[in-house]
């Protein structure tokens, strides 16, 4: 055996905290996969995305660093959006390949290509050329992707750098739980089939990876596309959770964990494999959450908000890890921890050191996982992101949130309620909810917690070592409540 765990991270795309019925006793839905990881490994219960929306969440996962210090201060990009890793940052897969790992990306990017062009619009690409910035640019040895969201066109399917069927169609849906931009759609690809074509290209890497003989391990890194709009179950799920689309969905997404966790058992990889399972974000509003709550499920469980929001449902997700042997089965963590931690994380299983200009917010969380003696808090704080921008520090109990609003969807919207305190303090081991604002009783911890974000900006890190650039405008002259900034 290797001595080098093979590294499998399956992300999946808007799938909410109480999804789960491992997480969630009172879910709707039966995660029989999920639940069988998690039994097998360890939960945590406070981990958090880097944003509340896709796109700088995975911007953190690969490179530890959060999204909000690169140009995309706020919202998402698109399929068509040029590049938002630079060539010269060191990500997780660039990381692991230089330790001897196969690296590969199999499902959806959302982060940026540079696509070859017929003109000069965004959209004007000529889908003959390869990409010249794609996930081989950034580390992967091997790539089967789709370029963004699975609502966002263009509809092709791109491997190792090369559009795989030219678009011959336009295509384009309106329905709000299958909605999706109209856009160029390659001649093999069907929205509903996207998942089982991704889960099949990761069964098959799996396979090969089981077959090949230089005995090098792996990290299959396996962002979903599901359940994110168009919520597309196939024929098999349909109707299976008795709840609505979404359920089923979810139902889906716990089938292709399913096939992975199969693929590794099969081919006797299991036993030295970190298999991680987490989410992008909270559950998107479009899953029709009202619909669901007449079902008695509710996807951000005892959580405020959904998808989008700086309040605990837009961030706090599920994450599963298992390493037989290592990770202490049927275990529990409250350590707070963040999707930017896989970095560092990797580096000391590898026992790599991490350059400073490289994994700036990213805490190792291996003691953790293998439950050796550490000193608690692994993380100092952990930093939140809403889809406006807006910005939220958390360290032990306290959450200060730097906005009057939900910074997202949720009630109240940025500018839908007049006359709102102008921040948020919540103490979250008596408010979890997040229904107390408390920030005039504790002007204390309001001060603190300003003044170490204040730090964590200015530095351009919120790990030790020497400061770094922030990159983009600076993004503290956003923030008007940091009068000495």
């Amino acid at each position: 055996m290797q001595d080098r765990p093979n590294i499998v991270y399956i992300l999946a795309d808007d799938m909410g905290y109480g999804d789960l019925s491992c997480l969630n006793g009172e879910s709707k839905l039966h995660t029989e996969h999920m639940d069988r990881l998690a039994r097998e490994g360890m939960i945590f219960t406070d981990a958090h995305a880097g944003s509340a929306v896709c796109t700088p969440t995975r911007y953190g996962i690969l490179t530890g660093r959060y999204c909000w210090r690169t140009r995309l201060k706020s919202g998402v990009l698109y399929g068509y959006s040029p590049p938002l890793i630079a060539q010269d940052r060191l990500t997780v897969a660039s990381l692991l390949k230089q330790h001897g790992y196969t690296t590969a990306c199999i499902g959806k990017w959302h982060l940026g290509l540079e696509w070859s062009k017929a003109g000069e619009a965004p959209e004007e690409v000529d889908f003959t050329k390869p990409l010249l910035d794609g996930p081989t640019t950034h580390g992967f040895d091997t790539s089967f992707i789709i370029s963004a969201s699975l609502d966002m066109a263009p509809y092709v399917y791109i491997e190792d750098d090369r559009v795989r069927t030219l678009p011959n169609r336009i295509t384009a849906n309106d329905d709000r739980m299958q909605f999706w931009r109209e856009g160029p759609t390659g001649a093999d690809f069907e929205h509903i089939g996207v998942l089982p074509k991704l889960t099949e290209k990761a069964v098959a890497f799996i396979d090969a990876q089981a077959r090949s003989v230089d005995g090098q391990p792996f990290f299959l890194y396996f962002p979903l596309p599901a359940p994110h709009t168009p919520i597309l179950p196939t024929e098999e799920f349909q109707g299976k959770s008795e709840t609505n689309a979404y359920g089923d969905f979810v139902l889906q997404v716990d089938w292709t964990v399913g096939q992975v966790m199969e693929a590794l058992e099969r081919n006797g990889l299991a036993e030295n494999t970190l298999f991680i399972m987490t989410s992008d974000n909270g559950c998107s509003p479009r899953a029709d959450v009202e619909e669901l709550a007449e079902f008695g499920h509710h996807p951000s469980y005892h959580f405020r908000g959904y998808k989008a929001d700086i309040f605990e449902g837009g961030h706090r997700i599920p994450f599963i890890a298992r390493w037989p042997g290592k990770i202490p089965a049927d275990s529990v963590s409250d350590e707070i921890i963040c999707l930017t931690d896989l970095m560092a994380t990797g580096a000391a299983i590898v026992g790599a050191q991490i350059p400073d200009n490289a994994g700036e917010d990213s805490y190792n969380l291996l003691p953790t996982l293998l439950d050796k003696p550490y000193e608690k808090p692994i993380r100092e704080a952990t930093v939140h992101h809403s889809i406006n921008g807006s910005l939220s520090i958390r360290q032990g109990k306290w959450k200060l949130e730097l906005c009057p609003d939900s910074g997202g969807w949720s009630y109240p919207r940025p500018g839908q309620v007049e006359g709102l305190p102008p921040i948020q303090l919540y103490d979250m081991e008596t408010d979890v909810g997040e229904r107390r604002n408390v920030y005039a009783e504790h002007p204390e911890v309001v001060e603190h917690l300003t003044a170490l974000l204040t730090t964590y900006i200015k530095n351009g890190r919120s790990t030790p070592g020497a400061p770094q650039e922030n990159d983009g405008p600076s993004f503290w002259k956003q923030l008007r409540w940091m009068d000495d900034a």
